[in-house]
């Protein structure tokens, strides 16, 4: 009898320590992480919810972000990815940092408020802001990664808002608000934006594409609306900080801020010989293709229906989900 006791006893722990063991996997596959700053979600911090994701996941976890102004330089390392950050709100879901290039020579690549390193990473109905004084480069969001997405996002700042820094990285920002003054939008990564308003705070530039020469697509900017401040009347599509520079404007809606001259060649006239600047379908008083600089181009319908996401990101996958 008291073998059979001892088999039995022995039994029970082996089930109890099984069942442990699952509700341990139960605990660690958590899909679902709560921010909150009043300290009533799991975390009060978005960076301490991105640490506690476990490394190189094959499932999808959401860190659901309640409405609050989080002060964080917030990255997002390599060895996280298939993560979703979503907001309560974008208007008031806010994610803020205010360093600047001129801050003890910080230079432009270390003011980011969010650095995105991992692959696969969604932020959706969120603002991500720079709110450094003008005073230099100041960028909000810089992103290293691949297969990124920004959905109904509002980015915010001055100088260099958005940096898309890695060769080769492919990027989709669609119903985003983007303003900035300066080159706002640059790096050599491709990034297809779609019904985002792009918002210039001063006469300057937009964009300043670094596009790698073997690289087709850079910059797709499609059904997007260029907005600006009062008395912001002269601001060009975009200039070349490589010179291979590719920025295409397809079906888009131009404010009168917009010159006609279009594109400016950065003060080199070598520029004008490779960057790839071209506009396909655009509307607005901005629109007006009679000033523009004879190196920008006038794509024809044909080459227009090679802007598909298939062939901007070279993804046949379902990635891309608004097909």
């Amino acid at each position: 009898m008291k073998r059979a006791f001892f088999k039995g006893m022995m039994l029970f722990l082996l089930l109890a320590a099984g069942g442990a063991s699952v509700y341990s996997q139960q605990q660690q596959r958590k899909d679902t992480l709560v921010v909150t700053r009043d300290g009533t979600g799991d975390y009060r911090n978005i960076q301490e919810a991105v640490e506690a994701v476990r490394a190189f996941m094959d499932y999808t976890v959401t860190i659901y972000i309640k409405n609050g102004t989080y002060k964080e330089k917030l990255v997002i390392p390599s060895w996280v990815k298939n993560v979703q950050l979503v907001g309560e709100s974008a208007e008031k879901t806010i994610i803020t940092y205010d360093d600047h290039a001129n801050i003890n020579k910080m230079g432009t690549f270390r003011t980011y408020t969010v650095k995105v390193e991992g692959n696969d990473i969604t932020f959706k109905d969120l603002t991500i802001e720079n709110n450094a004084a003008p005073l230099g480069q100041a960028v909000a969001l810089h992103t290293e990664g691949d297969r990124l997405m920004f959905v109904n996002c509002r980015f915010l700042g001055n100088q260099d808002t958005i940096y898309t820094g890695s060769e080769g990285a492919r990027l989709l920002f669609t119903n985003c608000y983007i303003e900035g003054t300066t080159d706002f939008i640059f790096g050599p990564s491709t990034a297809l934006f779609e019904y985002c308003e792009l918002h210039s705070k001063r006469d300057s530039y937009i964009t300043a594409a670094s596009t790698p020469q073997n690289e087709e697509f850079g910059y797709v900017f499609k059904n997007c609306k260029l907005t600006a401040a009062p008395g912001v009347k002269k601001v060009y599509l975009g200039r070349p900080w490589r010179p291979y520079a590719a920025t295409v404007f397809i079906n888009c809606e131009f404010g009168g801020h917009i010159r006609p001259e279009g594109w400016h060649n950065w003060k080199n006239p070598e520029n004008e010989k490779t960057a790839r600047y071209a506009e396909f379908g655009n509307t607005g008083e901005g629109a007006g293709t009679s000033g523009r600089v004879a190196w920008g181009k006038q794509l024809t319908k044909k080459e227009v229906l090679r802007c598909t996401p298939e062939n901007i990101f070279k993804e046949s996958s379902n990635w891309y989900p608004y097909k």
